[in-house]
């Protein structure tokens, strides 16, 4: 059974809980078959009313910063792996209550919180980032090895030995890849950190393994995996983002007004690009719409998508569609639970979309709607 959209009001974020229990499945599958660990990172979404689902799979959980530990512990029962790329003084104490593991950025960091964590009555796994200096990611924005990179430390600039208390290696540089991206990876990394591993108690492989997209070959990678912890006697860990929540759920708005201008036609929605799906912007990429042709189609009605914000360039397009829009229709853009919510702004102060999910069986459930104090309370 579908979602049910006429029973979701728009503007909202709706969640359908049949495919995300597919997602989870094959994670688990891929963890258990691999004998490794899979943890889930808040960085792509933290809809905390979702997680006694994800609990059912997968119960351990990334964090990149004070709030999103915070959230581990309190909303999914578990301590966090927790990385950020500076961690300060006055947050690291309260870090640690909510994490099992610290990753540092840099031996700097390290040595700046090295006495509060011996300090700490309970044992904390410390590792840290290195860089491979190797990433197919091809947006800068999201390449964690571009030049002059301020994530990780490369091989050149660590010392022989690594401080006794280090007892892990993290590196992040994939972003929405594939399993050979990360074989590559791997054997960038075996070239150039070789004397680490071979001391290091655990490896975190971080984010970007997409293995629920259509086509990822996870037997590829459960193989490569389990070839690499042979090899170098090692726990490991994986923390994707987008492969938890890819095509669950997506982002219900209604046309509100159209207007024309040199020929293009513009239909002005109940939401905006730049406040609610602010990644289209940015990677960029064109989402999906329900029932629309994703290129312009000769002959079939043509519009510009435009969010309902004041910045110009607050639109997407073209579309055509198999008949004209109306004040009113309902728009389905698809996969827009995760980098949506966890990145979404109240600029100009438009209406924030509602959060919901969707069971076959009990229909719909609105978990979060969003008004005017929620908006106040930000810009106090």
């Amino acid at each position: 059974m579908a979602i049910d959209y006429k029973q979701v009001p728009s503007p909202c974020y709706v969640l359908d809980e049949t495919r995300l229990r597919k997602n989870l499945e094959l994670i688990k599958k891929v963890q258990d078959n691999a004998g490794i660990e899979i943890i889930m990172a808040f960085k792509a979404c933290a809809m905390w009313s979702a997680f006694p689902i994800i609990n059912e799979y997968i119960p351990r959980a990334a964090a990149s910063s004070i709030h999103e530990a915070r959230l581990a512990f309190e909303e999914m029962g578990t301590k966090a792996h927790t990385y950020s790329p500076a961690f300060t003084r006055k947050e690291f104490t309260e870090i640690l209550k909510y994490s099992s593991h610290i990753t540092f950025n840099s031996l700097t960091q390290f040595e700046a919180h090295k006495d509060t964590l011996k300090n700490h009555k309970e044992h904390i796994s410390v590792g840290l980032r290195i860089n491979p200096e190797f990433s197919d990611v091809e947006t800068d924005l999201y390449n964690p090895c571009a030049p002059g990179t301020r994530l990780g430390v490369a091989a050149n600039n660590l010392p022989d030995e690594l401080p006794e208390e280090i007892e892990g290696l993290h590196f992040h540089s994939l972003c929405e890849s594939s399993s050979f991206d990360l074989e590559k990876t791997l054997q960038a990394i075996e070239k150039k950190f070789a004397t680490y591993l071979l001391k290091a108690k655990w490896i975190n492989m971080g984010g970007g393994h997409l293995m629920t997209r259509k086509g990822y070959d996870t037997e590829h990678l459960i193989k490569i995996l389990k070839a690499f912890k042979e090899k170098w006697n090692l726990k490991i860990i994986l923390e994707p983002g987008s492969a938890f929540m890819w095509q669950t759920g997506d982002l219900v708005a209604s046309v509100v007004d159209i207007v024309l201008d040199n020929e293009i036609k513009t239909a002005v929605l109940d939401v905006s690009f730049t406040a609610h799906m602010p990644d289209c912007l940015e990677m960029p990429y064109k989402p999906k719409v329900t029932g629309a042709y994703q290129e312009p189609k000769k002959g079939k009605p043509t519009y510009r998508l435009g969010g309902n914000s004041c910045l110009a360039g607050d639109y997407m397009g073209l579309w055509s569609f198999d008949n004209e829009l109306k004040i009113g229709d309902q728009l389905i853009f698809e996969d827009m639970i995760h980098y949506t919510m966890v990145k979404t702004t109240m600029f100009n102060g438009v209406p924030h979309p509602s959060i919901a999910i969707w069971n076959d069986e009990k229909g719909l459930k609105i978990v979060r709607e969003f008004g005017y104090e929620d908006y106040k309370g930000r810009m106090g």
